[in-house]
């Protein structure tokens, strides 16, 4: 089993949090595991089928023990990446539309973007002296789970309600002997009696005070009425309230219990949800007892493999959404070809679009700390009115041009390639209004996010807050190429560091790659050549991967490299249309050792 214990106030983030390890939680867990979901089951250890001996009516798990098939379904689901954390849930919170903030019982939370419950159900048995100990062997209330192993015996019907009748008729197919207790049920209609008669069922009338051993206690069990009475049995079969267990975590979400009545009596509460396990709220499944009171294990865990495929499927709809939106974003909306080349040529003129010269480059002398590093005064917000000579200048008066340049969503390839990765501390060069931090402060990374632009920055912090991850994420403003510690960081992202005038890419990238601990991720994105229907980029140096990959100069026994290649993608040329654009990623990893 794999354990997981978070302890800050926000560790993880998950695609879907499961509350309740039992057949149904774990079925879901290992169909999400399979379904490349990063997933966490929350399980506080009190399956409801641990008093008996053995599980029944499970093709191929017939008689074996309760605890050895969780186990053995604990171990399949975590095979596939699912985590198994020991404890409960106390609180569930709604973000937004952005998931669910899981508060669980050691002070810890994670978030989810959606949610299975799979608490099962609590059985409150009738308050009599001597049963609830018994439960589970002399004591049963299932004829399809434990008839067999009571056939040919002499069992007897606790009646406590409308429904008794029924149950003794059913319980004679397995015993020997059937005697109806009515104890505080109603009195048996003339035709009930008469069916009752008909089977060989004995009808006993008056109160059921308490059950005592016979002998050793082993073999039978003593049913002692008001009277004085003791009349001997090897089992009874009782009729328990079913109460779901864990609905009171979701009365935040508007979701509560509602009474299941059969025969016009109630048996117990449940939460309603359609067949494939989803409520009334958006983004929570229910599987297993706590929708379905009288399912028997087989059937909780297919309710759980139901649910998580619905679960699945509903996230795919959100991703596709999300690239949807992206796509038709990316270098569309608000950030235009035609817009950037006009806020270039007004604010800068001959010097467009990029970081000024850097010291011991082709381009000029120049101090760094003049340029690139400084923290002068910011240009004024009228681009017409600007005359700015640093890079902060430039791109604080680029983005004041508009409420927002970028789609506010991360990009597709990081959500690719970062999503299956375990979070830990990220970097991400040239944030800008922090999409990507913040998708990966969702995820649980802790990132340190670094741009050159202030009104960037402010954004991002903005962004971080509506979304509640501010404490994940320093946003530091500085030149990129800035050294960070060496091995801090176990993935670093460098997307589209592009530029006009010369600066030292090269150089960036190898400051970022020396900042990768063993075993993390470099990914690096960018745009490969130019779209052929737009020249907003003919004089941008646009390299392949295999170009980016020589200029990093990276000693090859040292790196691996798990994906270098092209892709195209759709782009906005100057008159504003679609044109076809290629972008190219570059994902190393740093060998351990």
């Amino acid at each position: 089993m794999t354990t997981q214990t978070p302890t800050g106030p926000e560790q993880n983030a998950y695609d879907v949090v499961v509350i309740g390890g039992g057949p149904a939680g774990l079925s879901g867990a290992l169909t999400l595991g399979r379904a490349r979901r990063s997933v966490l089951v929350v399980d506080a250890g009190q399956p409801r089928n641990a008093p008996a001996d053995g599980i029944h009516g499970y093709l191929g798990r017939e008689g074996a023990p309760p605890g050895e098939l969780l186990a053995d379904g604990r171990a399949e689901a975590a095979g596939y990446g699912a985590e198994i954390l020991a404890g409960a849930v106390t609180d569930v919170e709604r973000r937004g539309d952005d998931g669910f903030r899981v508060v669980l019982d050691g002070g810890g939370a994670v978030l989810a973007r959606r949610l299975l419950l799979a608490t099962g159900l609590l059985d409150e048995l009738p308050e009599l002296p001597g049963l609830a100990e018994r439960w589970g062997r002399q004591v049963l209330h299932c004829p399809y789970c434990h008839g067999w192993e009571v056939r040919d015996q002499s069992v007897g019907v606790l009646g406590t309600g409308p429904m008794s009748v029924h149950q003794a008729l059913l319980w004679r197919q397995w015993a020997g002997g059937i005697t109806l207790f009515l104890h505080t049920g109603p009195e048996p209609s003339d035709e009930e009696f008469e069916q009752l008669a008909a089977r060989g069922v004995s009808v006993v009338d008056g109160e059921v005070v308490g059950l005592e051993p016979v002998g050793d206690g082993s073999a039978g069990l003593g049913v002692r009425l008001a009277g004085g009475k003791l009349i001997e049995l090897q089992a009874l079969a009782v009729a328990p309230k079913f109460t779901a267990r864990g609905i009171g975590l979701l009365a935040g979400l508007g979701l509560a219990a509602t009474d299941l009545e059969l025969g016009g009596q109630v048996v117990g509460s449940h939460l309603l949800a359609d067949p494939t396990g989803a409520t009334a709220a958006p983004g929570v499944w229910v599987a297993g007892n706590a929708t379905g009171l009288h399912e028997q294990v087989i059937g909780s865990a297919a309710a759980g493999v139901r649910a998580a495929a619905a679960i699945n499927g509903d996230l795919v709809a959100e991703d596709t959404r999300r690239a949807v939106a992206l796509r038709r974003r990316s270098g569309a909306e608000p950030f235009s070809a035609e817009a950037e080349r006009e806020v270039c040529e007004r604010v800068l003129g001959d010097r467009r679009h990029g970081l000024p010269p850097y010291p011991g480059d082709p381009a000029g002398p120049g101090d760094r700390a003049d340029t690139a590093a400084s923290e002068g005064p910011v240009a004024s917000a009228d681009p017409a009115d600007a005359s700015p000579a640093t890079a902060e200048e430039f791109w604080d008066t680029r983005y004041r041009t508009s409420e927002r340049i970028w789609s506010g969503e991360p990009n597709g390839v990081l959500v690719r390639e970062a999503a299956p990765l375990a979070p830990g501390r990220a970097l991400d060069l040239g944030c800008g209004e922090g999409a990507d931090a913040v998708w990966l402060a969702r995820q649980g990374w802790r990132v340190t996010a670094v741009d050159v632009s202030g009104v960037a920055l402010e954004r991002g912090a903005r962004h971080a807050e509506e979304h509640g991850v501010a404490d994940l994420i320093d946003w530091q403003r500085h030149d990129l190429a800035e050294t960070f510690p060496d091995g801090a960081f176990e993935l670093v992202s460098a997307q589209f560091l592009h530029s006009e005038q010369e600066f030292p890419r090269d150089r960036i990238l190898r400051s970022a790659a020396a900042a990768v601990v063993p075993g993390g991720i470099l990914l690096i994105v960018g745009h490969a050549r130019r779209p052929a229907a737009d020249d907003h980029h003919a004089h941008l140096e646009l390299p392949s991967p295999e170009q980016v990959l020589a200029g990093l100069d990276l000693p090859p026994d040292a790196w691996e490299v798990l994906r270098s290649e092209e892709h195209r993608r759709t782009v906005t040329n100057a008159e504003g249309q679609p044109a076809p654009g290629t972008d190219n990623t570059l994902q190393l990893r740093r060998r351990v050792g």
